[in-house]
């Protein structure tokens, strides 16, 4: 088992994880190659382990095109400019609806 892809996670999303309401993250250019069945360790911002989680889909997109579905357990964002400015702050760099994400779907182990 190769639980070596972390993702890190800025509070309060371990407690939404934890507490099953988040079940999707976004993210921007995946150097991990994070695929279905992957096997994810779910770490705070310290990097210290909260949860293991088995990836269950994959989707690329564009932050413009999210869907209702890609957004269905993902923190909501209260308008488009506050998603963009909220993964511009995480990733140092401008974010736009042309900007490619990654939509991963995960399950708690």
């Amino acid at each position: 088992m190769d639980t070596s892809k972390r993702l890190r996670f800025s509070e309060p999303l371990p407690e939404l994880i934890l507490s099953g309401k988040k079940t999707v993250t976004w993210r921007i250019g995946d150097e991990k190659n994070i695929r279905q069945g992957d096997i994810l360790s779910l770490c705070d911002t310290s990097g210290k382990e909260f949860a293991q989680a088995d990836v269950v889909a994959i989707k690329e997109t564009w932050f413009g095109k999210l869907t209702p579905e890609d957004k269905n357990g993902h923190e909501p964002f209260a308008s488009e400019k506050e998603m963009y400015d909220t993964y511009a702050g995480y990733y140092q760099q401008t974010v736009e609806p042309e900007t490619v994400v990654k939509v991963i779907r995960f399950r708690l182990r």
